[in-house]
């Protein structure tokens, strides 16, 4: 008697967090264009049908991987604006955390937002992701703004100068940490970083 075929599709044992997580890591260390469906089908471990049933097409896993990645690993910076009591403590704690994150051993180093920029290939890929290091941006400035406002931080204090700065030192401490910086010296950058801030009104 012959062996009933196995209906194609995906595993009855699919994971789709799972799945999704193991696109992110590929995204995250090879970048957009880098990254084949082939290498996808085998890092997620399902066929290609299976991965189009599930995500469909590259770009739209990639679409859906950047803002699961934003809120899994990036979610440090909306948490350390929400809970330090002032701008300052909370970017402090922003780069002390990216310190962290960006060389936390078992997954890829830096950034996933600057990493997947590097060959994303596609200009439409390259906004996608500028527009969400974007959003850091004026999340930092609202941040320190307010502390302008409330004469926490001096009323000549540059928000808009001092959140692009912010963002510029995330920036080089991912690159740095790709480049195999370790974290203690990332950690010293950071402190380093906001000893230029403006003095806090006493």
């Amino acid at each position: 008697m012959p062996t009933p075929r196995r209906p194609r599709g995906r595993p009855r044992s699919f994971d789709r967090d799972a799945a999704l997580d193991a696109a992110i890591r590929l995204f995250w260390t090879n970048g957009y264009e880098a990254t084949s469906i082939s290498d996808l089908t085998v890092a997620l471990g399902i066929g290609s049908p299976s991965l189009y049933a599930a995500f469909g097409d590259k770009r739209a896993l990639f679409n859906e991987a950047v803002e699961v990645y934003a809120d899994r690993y990036g979610g440090y910076i909306t948490h350390a604006l929400g809970q330090e009591p002032t701008a300052k403590q909370a970017i402090t704690r922003v780069l002390r955390e990216a310190a962290y994150e960006h060389t936390l051993p078992g997954r890829p180093r830096g950034c996933m937002l600057l990493c997947a920029a590097e060959t994303a290939g596609s200009a439409e890929v390259a906004g996608l992701l500028r527009q969400h290091r974007e959003r850091h941006i004026v999340a930092f400035q609202q941040r320190i703004q307010a502390d302008v406002d409330a004469h926490v931080l001096p009323p000549e204090t540059d928000a808009a100068a001092l959140a692009h700065y912010t963002e510029a030192t995330l920036q080089g401490m991912s690159q740095s940490a790709r480049d195999g910086t370790s974290r203690q010296l990332l950690e010293q950058v950071a402190v380093l970083a906001v000893q230029g801030w403006p003095r806090e009104v006493s």
